[in-house]
This record gives structure tokens, sequence and C-alpha cells, in this order.
């Protein structure tokens, strides 16, 4: 089976994205560098750990190379969910480091609780509850 391996965060600013994604989840960014070259700030790249647990998938964050979506644009790209422990705590955490929410908390039958927020930048993301006795 073929299977998502790899992310792509697009930001105008990737030193504040990565702030915002780090204090948030707690991803740690690690600039790719190539020994002995230089590399133009608009094709700099960071490597993205969203974990050490073995769960999920790791990817990497670069330079916006067109517009930001606009607000309340739908959204035209793959979108991210993260899981968490606490919809309703990260939700806070989340507006309070700059989100936006876009589709508040609501529950996928058997599953758990689901909310879309956009990043600072205008990035699109979820976050999802593990709760079987939702509905």
């Amino acid at each position: 089976m073929n299977r998502v391996v790899h992310f792509e965060i697009h930001s105008s600013d990737p030193e504040k994205a990565a702030r915002f994604y780090g204090e948030l989840f707690g991803w740690e960014f690690t600039e790719w560098v190539i020994p002995g070259v230089q590399v133009r700030n608009e094709y700099r790249y960071w490597m993205v750990k969203t974990g050490g647990d073995g769960c999920g998938i790791d990817g990497g964050l670069v330079f916006r190379r067109g517009p930001a979506p606009t607000p309340g644009q739908d959204a035209n790209s793959f979108v991210c969910t993260i899981d968490v422990a606490s919809l309703d705590g990260m939700v806070a955490r989340a507006t309070a480091a700059g989100a936006i929410v876009t589709a508040p908390k609501m529950p996928i039958r058997g599953v758990g609780w689901l909310a879309y927020l956009t990043d600072p930048d205008g990035n699109t993301f979820g976050m999802m509850q593990e709760d079987p006795e939702a509905h």
C-alpha cells in the first residue's frame, strides 16, 4: 500500500512557523545544511521531527513561493491532522499563539473530536482527539 511518508509546510516566514509549531506541538526543526554550499535564502529547508515514538510522519518546512491562502479560502492542498490528547486545550493554545479556528470542534462518530485551524501564515491543519464515544 502507498502511504504518506513526508509532509511540507510552506511559509512566508519559516522561522516564525517553526516557533509556532515547535511551541504548540513540541516539534523539532533543524535547518538542512549542505557543507560548503551557500544556499539562497528562498531555497533554505528545515527538517521537521514530530516525535520519537515511531508513530506518524516527519516532514519539512520551506519558503512559500506564491501568495499565502486568503482568509476563508477553501483548502486546496493536502491537510495534515495532528493527534492530540486534549482538543479543547490544544485549540486554546493554538489560538493564543495566533491560529484561527476555521471549523470548530465536531464529533467524528466512533473516532473522536476534530477541529480545523489556520496557522499564523494561513495554512490549514487539523487536530484530532481520539474518543470512540464521540457522537
